[in-house]
């Protein structure tokens, strides 16, 4: 029995769907017998069709509907961060407003989350979208598999159950919704996925273009970084800085024994690149150090307290 679920959904220029997608969420959560209350957010990412109105108007007549509502199109990543914000359910569930998931589901994903999981992640097994969108996702999640360590099907599909605890570790931006079980891996949180029946789009158009993939790649590299050393920025510059002094060290010495067995080197560029190498180690190190000492001054109170699964 969960005492409130949440349901959060972003919106963009998706005017056709919402009245549709309401009623099939209010029909699966009052199907279930498993809960007390819940609550519908939509966050409207400034749509310039008649979203906004619409959600007010489903709002007015069910006080169990909020609506968030921006004043231009931001993305994805912020419209999830600010309803993870005011969510007030046990349980939350994010899904996208196309109608390309179906609410019917969320019996299956509150399974899951009874038998211990903190995040449930749909997969689109059967996937009716363009291939043009397929292919790029396919790679994505492979990629994505690979450098986690955490493998799933479908790292992107944003039919998700979270706990509130999972939620209220995110700090999404950029395009990082993309990365959220990555994220949530990483702070030790227990992670599966289910299959979901996956719809054709009958409104609207996709959202998603080339434009989309490349901050998607870009936010790739900075999850990567993140997910290895957010908590050990000297693991990273101090290699990179080693090597750097090292070569410059290579160098000099070269220099040096030509030097005493008489040879000028004064105007040689060896000896400028060999300098220029270990003045940038001793920078990277030191942007090492300096990392470090950031993560020891944010975390000295609270560092312990992110990681405790359980006090007896």
């Amino acid at each position: 029995m969960f005492d409130k679920v949440s349901v959060l959904i972003p919106a963009y220029n998706e005017q056709d769907s919402l009245i549709e997608l309401y009623n099939k969420v209010v029909n699966s959560l009052k199907s279930w017998g498993g809960i007390n209350d819940y609550e519908i957010w939509f966050i409207n990412d400034g749509s310039t069709d008649d979203s906004e109105n619409i959600i007010k108007e489903l709002a007015k007549r069910d006080g169990k509907v909020h609506l968030i509502s921006f004043r231009k199109n931001f993305g994805k990543s912020p419209a999830l961060d600010v309803g993870f914000r005011h969510v007030t359910g046990d349980i939350i569930f994010t899904m996208d407003a196309d109608l390309q998931d179906d609410p019917k589901e969320f019996s299956r994903f509150l399974e899951k989350i009874e038998e211990g999981y903190d995040l449930v992640v749909g997969w689109k097994f059967n996937r009716l979208d363009p291939i043009e969108k397929k292919l790029p996702s396919k790679l994505f999640n492979r990629i994505t598999s690979m450098a986690s360590g955490l493998t799933l099907h479908d790292f992107d599909c944003g039919f998700k159950c979270f706990r509130r605890a999972v939620i209220e570790s995110m700090d999404l931006y950029g395009e990082l919704h993309r990365y959220i079980p990555v994220l949530a891996y990483r702070k030790g949180f227990r992670i599966t996925e289910i299959t979901v029946e996956h719809h054709k789009r009958k409104h609207g158009k996709s959202k998603y273009g080339m434009e989309r993939y490349m901050r998607g790649l870009l936010d790739f590299m900075t999850t990567t970084f993140l997910l290895k050393y957010k908590d050990r920025p000297m693991y990273f510059f101090g290699r990179i800085g080693l090597l750097f002094m090292f070569l410059g060290f290579i160098m000099c010495s070269y220099l040096t024994t030509l030097w005493i067995i008489g040879e000028k080197i004064g105007g040689r560029p060896l000896l400028i690149l060999g300098v220029l190498c270990i003045i940038v180690g001793i920078q990277m190190i030191s942007t090492g150090f300096i990392g470090n000492l950031l993560i020891d001054i944010l975390h000295r109170d609270h560092y312990n307290e992110d990681h405790i699964k359980m006090i007896v």
